[in-house]
């Protein structure tokens, strides 16, 4: 399979571009790609709708940050063929229906003889587009670790059972509209100096989409949908983090009258581990040991993201020890990067003794064996801190 291509080089904008430039720069590549300059031409066809993905993506602020950060991986998963966001994997209805008031009515309708208006099939808007849908998922560290494939129930709004979603009461009470002859468009010529300029702009009566209902649907009301519930399967990639926001294309609330749907935008909440700590990458633990282990040294196990290790505590450790265990934290989104485990050693203080034990203790306190001499190789607690996040 060939690899993606960058969003920013497929538009031919920078990083750090605004919306204006970068709408600007879709609109460019669209246009130099459109069916209508390109009939029959595949490849164009794919460069289209490759411009369509990228502009989604790049459009919407979220998803944006979130490739910015990751890549491809931050905005990838299995709404459709093209991943989250999907430009790639949708038909040149959805792109128009979303997109094709960037093209611009008037300037299609005058170099193009009106023959489309910049939107295949006479220029019909179907409908009007689903807004999207937040949901949150909580994953635990496990989860996040290896990825998870979650199935949920997304209570939303869905096409109409009774009308399929046309809002009509059945198939003669939907009518050709009179204004545009079906178009979803009018045209308009105007005298100016240079001749006759002709303009096309969206039907005032039937809004763009060509038709008009005569009998609405009982069950939905003419709306061409009704509240319902969906079972939505959602991949979510090894690695994501606590605000991480991944989108489904066409999975949020159908659209109106067959209107294109929205997307299902999720936010990834991390449940809280009993024991382990998550910085960035790494994974902390906290290790208490009892002063003799300490001393005479001990192998214990710690648990991890994906199950337990065991590691070695040498003779004479000193309290505020950090080991670090490689490569068992969590793996970056979008690289093969892996973070650490980072475990703090604490020697447990007993806050009550017996007599027998505090006479021991006493004893010891008198040795010059027990006084504390640190060693100059002995890292400070900064810079063992400095370390940890390094």
């Amino acid at each position: 399979m060939m690899a993606k291509r960058d969003y920013y080089e497929i538009l031919g904008v920078v990083k750090g571009c605004s919306a204006d430039e970068l709408k600007k720069a879709y609109r460019k590549v669209a246009m130099q790609f459109h069916p209508d300059r390109n009939p029959g031409n595949k490849e164009a066809e794919e460069k289209f709708k490759e411009a369509a993905e990228a502009y989604e993506i790049l459009s919407d602020q979220d998803r944006r940050a979130q490739y910015d950060r990751y890549g491809h991986a931050g905005v990838s998963g299995n709404g459709r063929p093209g991943g989250f966001g999907g430009g790639a994997g949708m038909s040149m209805d959805d792109i128009f229906s979303q997109f094709g008031d960037i093209f611009g009515d008037d300037l299609f309708g005058s170099f193009f003889g009106g023959a489309r208006g910049g939107r295949p099939g006479g220029g019909r808007a179907r409908g009007v587009r689903g807004s999207n849908l937040r949901i949150k998922i909580k994953l635990t560290y496990e989860e996040i670790a290896s990825g998870v494939n979650k199935t949920i129930k997304v209570k939303k709004y869905v096409p109409c059972a009774t009308c399929a979603g046309s809002g009509a009461k059945d198939k003669s009470s939907v009518q050709t509209c009179a204004t545009c002859g079906g178009q979803g468009q009018v045209r308009k010529v105007t005298n100016t100096f240079l001749g006759q300029m002709q303009t096309v702009s969206t039907c005032p009566t039937c809004n763009g989409e060509g038709s008009t209902i005569t009998n609405k649907c009982t069950t939905c009301k003419g709306e061409g949908r009704a509240f319902g519930e969906e079972t939505v399967s959602i991949d979510i990639p090894a690695g994501v983090q606590e605000g991480m926001q991944l989108s489904l294309s066409g999975k949020g609330n159908a659209g109106e009258r067959g209107g294109a749907p929205g997307d299902l935008i999720i936010l990834v909440e991390e449940e809280p581990h009993p024991t382990l700590h998550r910085d960035g990458l790494n994974v902390a633990y906290d290790l208490y040991i009892t002063f003799p282990d300490a001393v005479f040294g001990t192998s214990v196990e710690v648990p991890t993201i994906d199950g337990k290790a065991k590691i070695k505590i040498p003779v004479g450790t000193q309290s505020g020890k950090i080991f670090r265990l490689r490569g068992k934290g969590f793996p970056a989104v979008n690289a093969y990067e892996r973070g650490d485990q980072l475990v703090h050693v604490n020697v447990w203080t007993p806050q009550n003794v017996s007599a027998e034990e505090k006479a021991m203790l006493e004893k010891m306190a008198t040795s010059t064996n027990f006084q504390p001499k640190p060693e100059k190789s002995e890292k400070s607690f900064f810079d063992k801190v400095r370390e940890m996040f390094s």
